[in-house]
């Protein structure tokens, strides 16, 4: 007994065992409808894998170099708060020195 397949239920989903698709006779020679063969699709998903694996360098890349960016940006912000706070605290000193000069000339 050889069941064959329907179009909405077919005899199996394994696109390797289908019979591959054909252009009809109704169609003409070099229409735009391609030839499909089952093999065709796991290439076509083997490429997109390939480059999408081609481009994880490129984003590893781009994301270390966007972390290595703020990691910069960090350590300027941080030299840049602590050179504020030297001037500071000088700008204090110097302002003390300044109101004890003053307080010795107006007591003597």
């Amino acid at each position: 007994m050889s069941a064959t397949g329907t179009i909405d239920r077919p005899l199996t989903h394994d696109p390797q065992k289908q019979a591959p698709m054909t252009s009809s006779t109704s169609e003409p020679a070099g229409s735009a409808t391609p030839v499909f063969s089952p093999s065709a699709a796991p290439t076509a998903r083997r490429q997109n894998r390939t480059r999408e694996m081609q481009l994880i360098p490129e984003a590893l890349a781009r994301a270390h170099m966007h972390e290595r960016q703020r990691e910069v940006d960090a350590e300027r912000q941080a030299v840049r708060l602590v050179a504020a706070r030297r001037m500071q605290r000088r700008a204090e000193r110097v302002s003390l020195r300044a109101r004890r000069a003053l307080a010795m000339a107006v007591m003597h």
